[in-house]
């Protein structure tokens, strides 16, 4: 259990024992993925940018990016291996990767977990680049101790939770953001996920856990059903 959970109730806790069986669960189709080809989508399809979760890589992204690409989005992955957490050079890279992909419109960024706070302070710094973000079970609310992987998080990455080298800011950012949450997460507290009003501009619950937002191809769809609907809306 979190030993901070006695501070909070309700959606504001994490869940009472962290849902590791949920990783467990996952971890034969997290290996399925390994040896295959990322999915692209069409040369003309709006530019997507999926970032993965702390401990996670594009390899373990595939389900989500293959549905991005069957609904016309042009899908491409981070390329940075697994995400071991904030680095001071975090945002640098990430500009370098959209530099790369070559296009000449603002791109969505779809972050999962940690990859959405990531996207969320991207999009911060460099909003005219960013058509809309997206983000999947992101602890990018509250207290960052609101889950049970930041005792973790700060033995990988080797700094506390709470003093990041890129800062962690929960006021919304300069571009239409989209946040998706499960109370189902197992990882993370409802509450962290969804945010506050001021924090972000829509909120949608899905039904199902932390780890389905990147792997599970039924998860998928309903995520991409939602990001779809996101990004038409905004124009």
């Amino acid at each position: 259990m979190n030993r901070h959970s006695q501070l909070w109730e309700g959606d504001d806790a994490p869940p009472r024992h962290g849902n590791w069986g949920e990783i467990a669960w996952n971890l034969g189709r997290m290996l399925g993925t390994f040896r295959k080809r990322g999915p692209r989508g069409p040369l003309d399809g709006q530019p997507v940018l999926v970032i993965p979760g702390f401990l996670c890589s594009d390899q373990t992204t595939f389900s989500l990016r293959r549905e991005l690409a069957r609904q016309g989005f042009r899908v491409h992955g981070w390329k940075q291996g697994f995400n071991l957490g904030a680095r001071p050079d975090t945002i640098e890279k990430l500009n370098a990767r959209i530099d790369s992909l070559g296009h000449d419109r603002p791109i969505v960024i779809v972050g999962w977990s940690l990859g959405g706070v990531f996207g969320r302070e991207y999009a911060r710094y460099h909003p005219e680049r960013v058509k809309a973000l997206i983000t999947l079970g992101s602890p990018f609310s509250g207290d960052p101790r609101q889950n049970n992987v930041w005792p973790l998080y700060e033995k990988v990455a080797g700094h506390p939770v709470d003093a990041p080298p890129v800062p962690r800011i929960t006021d919304k950012p300069p571009v239409p953001h989209l946040a998706i949450w499960s109370r189902r997460d197992g990882l993370i507290a409802p509450r962290a996920a969804r945010g506050l009003d001021h924090e972000r501009d829509k909120e949608v619950e899905l039904t199902c856990h932390h780890m389905a937002f990147g792997i599970s191809p039924a998860a998928a769809k309903d995520v991409v059903r939602e990001v779809g609907k996101f990004v038409e809306d905004i124009g």
